[in-house]
């Protein structure tokens, strides 16, 4: 059995905005705890994301104290509780899934459109909102909160070395947006893995990761680029979309710690098979 490790832990508690780096995180039913409990929303109830408003990478985001503190340029910190008291139910669309969420507060309504420049609404997803994950590549038991479609990405450092190293640049793992980031493996092992498990918690890997324009988007800066996405499309390009990473669904609750051994349990063919 092949042993690798676990380098970094990333969890973003509001959808698209800045994420935070951590030694150590707990796995809750949904994913690491507060990841993607928060998003953005338009007037239409749609989420909002960097890919229509690449200025939601300059909001930062940290847990302190039991609040989510929201900090921007040229704008007071902006502190809400991490177990809110129940606003409005609003019934929310990410991509073709309509899940319930629920109103913050119109103070953190107004921050948000101030900075944004947009009419925007930060909801939250209550805990006993249940959003199954997709049955062609999960089963029932599986849930998500904001994600895209599954509770963790994870990307391996040396994918990134491989493709910094095809476009002479040094792109930041943060562009990418993980999860979990590997050490010790080759660069894209992760296409083959199918189960491995990190520390005590076993994972599946059912599908990669399709891209967006969200990598071209500069984090510290909030300036849109060419790059990776002229790369990926050259050298990671399937059924007309590009990859980068590995979709994770876990299979139990726990506590995931950087340094934690890695272990590749069952290998299939390469996904996407390029």
């Amino acid at each position: 059995m092949t042993h690798y490790i676990l380098s970094g832990i990333f969890i973003y508690p509001v959808k698209s905005l800045a994420g935070i780096s951590a030694n150590s995180w707990p796995v809750t039913e949904k994913g690491f705890q507060y990841d993607r409990k928060w998003m953005i929303i338009d007037n239409n109830r749609q989420f909002l994301s960097q890919r229509k408003l690449p200025r939601m990478a300059l909001i930062k985001t940290a847990l302190i104290d039991q609040n989510l503190i929201l900090s921007a340029p040229g704008m007071e910190n902006l502190s809400l509780p991490l177990a809110p008291v129940d606003g409005q139910i609003i019934n929310s669309t990410i991509w073709h899934d309509q899940c319930d969420a629920r109103s913050v507060s119109k103070q953190a309504d107004q921050w948000l459109s101030d900075f944004l420049k947009c009419n925007c609404q930060l909801v939250y997803q209550p805990d006993e909102v249940i959003r199954p994950v997709d049955l062609n590549y999960a089963k029932p038991s599986d849930k998500v909160a904001f994600s895209d479609g599954f509770p963790f990405l994870i990307i391996s450092e040396n994918s990134l070395a491989v493709l910094n190293h095809e476009m002479q640049l040094n792109l930041a793992m943060t562009r990418f947006r993980p999860n979990l980031v590997i050490s010790g493996c080759p660069g894209y092992a992760e296409d083959s893995w199918r189960e491995i498990s990190i520390g005590t918690i076993d994972f599946r890997l059912p599908k990669p990761c399709s891209r967006c324009s969200i990598p071209t988007i500069d984090p510290e800066t909030a300036q849109t680029g060419k790059e990776p996405l002229t790369t990926l499309n050259r050298t990671r390009k399937w059924q007309n979309n590009v990859y980068f990473g590995q979709n994770a669904l876990h299979n139990q609750c726990g506590q995931l710690t950087v340094g934690d051994t890695v272990r590749i349990k069952l290998s299939g063919s390469k996904q996407p098979p390029i």
